[in-house]
């Protein structure tokens, strides 16, 4: 959790410094708390998504999510029923059995995403790319860049989250009150 809020600032400016243009845009209306619904995407470029999330290696991000939300669950559970800590250690190892594969659900969404904000034909051609010596080396040098950028952000986040403390103090410091 410490290292989600180390980072949150800089996420926050990465989303205004790289989505300026989607801040600009009205917020979309409020969906049902259910999986939004997405236009129907062709069966090759839903096709094309999929390789491209397995180029990409998408399913790293999620492969974990269903033993991660069973254990997440089991504990939330355990606080609440200390008297059946030793019945949900066991429940939670069924419940994680009968759950496996499930995650393979987020791979579809995702598909689903991407043939929905791709055409058929560019969703190709990014598999074309993906496969190309750039796109090899974009998938593989992606990951540190972003990483070194977030650090970077962060860093940046911190030092001038003081100038503007010092600006904030300066100009009470005008109106006679010390912070």
């Amino acid at each position: 959790m410490k290292i989600v809020l180390k980072f949150l600032p800089a996420v926050t400016l990465a989303a205004g410094l790289v989505f300026p243009a989607m801040a600009q845009q009205p917020a979309p209306a409020p969906k049902a708390a259910a999986a939004p619904a997405q236009p129907k995407a062709s069966p090759a470029a839903v096709a094309a998504a999929k390789e491209i999330l397995q180029i990409k290696n998408a399913t790293a991000m999620y492969q974990g999510a269903v033993p991660g939300l069973v254990e997440k669950t089991k504990i939330a559970l355990i606080q609440q029923n200390l008297n059946y800590q030793k019945d949900l250690n066991e429940v939670a190892g069924i419940v994680a059995q009968q759950l496996n594969g499930r995650q393979n659900e987020i791979g579809d969404g995702m598909a689903q995403i991407y043939a929905s904000e791709f055409t058929e034909q560019e969703l190709k051609d990014l598999v074309t790319f993906y496969k190309s010596p750039l796109g090899k080396k974009l998938i593989d040098a992606e990951p540190r860049a972003i990483g070194l950028s977030m650090a970077f952000m962060n860093s940046w986040a911190q030092n001038f989250s003081e100038t503007v403390m010092g600006a904030f103090r300066a100009e009470m410091r005008k109106r006679g009150k010390e912070i």
